[in-house]
C-alpha cells in the first residue's frame, strides 16, 4: 500500500468519526463515553467535553449522556463524593482546592458543596498536619525560616485556609527565638 493510500484510509480507532464500523452516531458517542469511563470515573460535563472535541452532535451527546445517567454509569453526586475522598487521601487537598478541582471537572456547585460537606474541619487539620510532618522529615538541614516558608506555600497551594496553615506550621516548626510566625514575612 502506498503512503498516500495509507493516509487516505479512515481512522479505525474506536469512537472516531469516519470509522466504518460505527455509522450510527449514537453507537459512536456511546463508545466514546464507555472508553472514557473505562479509564476512570468522569463527570457528565467531562464526557460532554470529550464528545464535543470528537465532533459528536450536541443532541446525540445529550441523548447518550441522559441514558448513561439513567442506567447509573454517570452520576455526578457519586463522582464528586469519590473524587473528594480520593483527592484528600492521595493528594492531601484542602476544601478550597477540592472545590476548584470539582468546578474544573464541570460538577455543579450544589453537588460540590454536598460532597465537600463530608470534609470535617478536624479531618482537614489532620491531613494538613500529616502533610507538614511528612515534608518536615525531608527538610532537616534547612534553616527554620525556609522550612516555614516552604510549608506555608505547600499548604496554601493545596487549598488550606491561612489561619489553619499558620497554626499547623507554627506548631510544627516552633520559632527558635520564641516569636510567632509573621505571615507578612513568609511571602518572600
Amino acid at each position: 500500500m502506498s503512503g498516500s493510500a495509507a493516509s487516505a484510509a479512515p481512522d479505525s480507532r474506536p469512537g472516531r468519526r469516519g470509522e466504518a464500523g460505527h455509522a450510527d452516531p449514537l453507537a459512536s458517542a456511546r463508545e466514546i463515553c464507555l472508553h472514557q469511563l473505562a479509564a476512570r470515573p468522569r463527570s457528565r460535563a467531562e464526557l460532554a467535553a470529550v464528545m464535543r472535541r470528537r465532533g459528536v452532535e450536541e443532541d446525540v451527546a445529550e441523548r447518550v449522556l441522559d441514558r448513561l445517567v439513567e442506567v447509573g454509569l454517570v452520576d455526578d453526586e457519586a463522582f464528586a463524593a469519590a473524587f473528594v475522598s480520593s483527592a484528600r487521601a492521595g493528594r492531601g487537598l484542602g476544601r478550597r482546592a477540592l472545590a476548584v478541582e470539582l468546578r474544573r471537572r464541570g460538577v455543579e456547585p450544589e453537588v460540590s458543596e454536598a460532597a465537600l460537606a463530608s470534609v470535617e474541619v478536624e479531618d482537614e487539620e489532620e491531613t494538613a498536619r500529616a502533610l507538614v510532618a511528612r515534608r518536615l522529615r525531608a527538610m532537616g538541614g534547612l534553616p527554620e525560616p525556609v522550612r516555614v516558608r516552604r510549608l506555608v506555600a505547600l499548604l496554601t497551594r493545596k487549598g488550606y485556609p491561612l489561619d489553619l496553615v499558620m497554626r499547623v506550621v507554627t506548631e510544627a516548626v516552633p520559632a527558635t527565638d520564641g516569636e510567632d510566625c509573621d505571615p507578612d514575612q513568609l511571602s518572600g
